[in-house]
C-alpha cells in the first residue's frame, strides 16, 4: 500500500486538520483563513503505511499570544503527559482519563466529553473510546498490545461544543472561548508503554 495521508477519509477534504482558537477539532485548512498574531492552532496529522495507521497532533502559537491562551496550551500538554504516565500493562483506561480531567479542572478548564481518544492500528478509529472524564479504576484494561491515542481537548470555558453546519466537520466551543489539544499514539507493552507517534 505504501505511505499516504488519509485525504478524503470519510469525506474529509484535506490531508490534515488545522483547528484555530475556538475550533476544538476537525478544522479544515483554507486559503481564506489567515493566521493572526496571537492565534493558537492545532495541527492534526495522520499517516497510513503498509495498512497501519498513525495519529498525532500538536499545538502552535502564532507569534506572541495572551497569557490566558499560553497557559491553556501549556496545561493541555501537561494533561496529555500526565495521562501518559498512567499507561501501564493491566491498568485501566479510566486511570488516564481521571489524570487528565483532574489536572484540567485544577486550572479551571473543562475537557471535552463527547469526543476523545480512540484505538488505532489496522483502522483509523478502533475501539476503545478513550474518555477524559472516566474515573480511575474503570474502563478497559490496558493489555499489552493495545494501541490508542491520548488526545485531550481542553476548553478555556464550557465543555459544550457544536459542529459547524457549513462544512459538517469543524467542532467549535459553544461559548466561543479557545480550545487546545495535544495528541500522541501509545502502545502498551509488557513493561510499560512506547510512544508510536508524537
Amino acid at each position: 500500500m505504501g505511505f499516504r495521508p488519509p485525504l478524503n477519509f470519510e469525506g474529509f477534504p484535506k490531508s490534515v486538520c488545522t483547528s484555530v482558537n475556538d475550533q476544538v477539532c476537525h478544522g479544515i485548512p483554507s486559503p481564506d483563513i489567515v493566521l493572526q498574531e496571537g492565534d493558537i492552532i492545532n495541527v492534526d496529522v495522520s499517516t497510513i503505511l503498509d495498512g497501519y495507521y498513525s495519529d498525532s497532533s500538536r499545538m502552535f502559537i502564532i507569534g506572541t499570544t495572551t497569557p490566558e491562551k499560553q497557559k491553556l496550551v501549556e496545561v493541555t500538554k501537561e494533561c496529555m503527559e500526565l495521562g501518559l504516565k498512567q499507561v501501564k500493562p493491566w491498568g485501566f483506561l479510566g486511570d488516564v482519563g481521571q489524570a487528565v480531567n483532574d489536572h484540567a479542572r485544577t486550572h479551571g478548564y473543562q475537557v471535552v466529553q463527547n469526543i476523545g481518544g480512540h484505538g488505532v492500528g489496522l483502522a483509523f478509529h478502533e475501539d476503545p473510546f478513550v474518555s477524559y472524564v472516566a474515573r480511575k479504576g474503570t474502563g478497559m484494561i490496558m493489555a499489552p498490545g493495545l494501541c490508542f491515542t491520548i488526545e485531550p481537548m481542553v476548553n478555556m470555558g464550557t465543555c459544550e461544543n457544536w459542529v459547524d453546519g457549513q462544512n459538517g466537520w469543524t467542532v467549535r466551543t459553544r461559548d466561543g472561548l479557545p480550545s487546545a489539544q495535544w495528541e500522541i499514539q501509545v502502545l502498551v507493552t509488557e513493561t510499560g508503554y512506547e510512544v508510536i507517534a508524537w
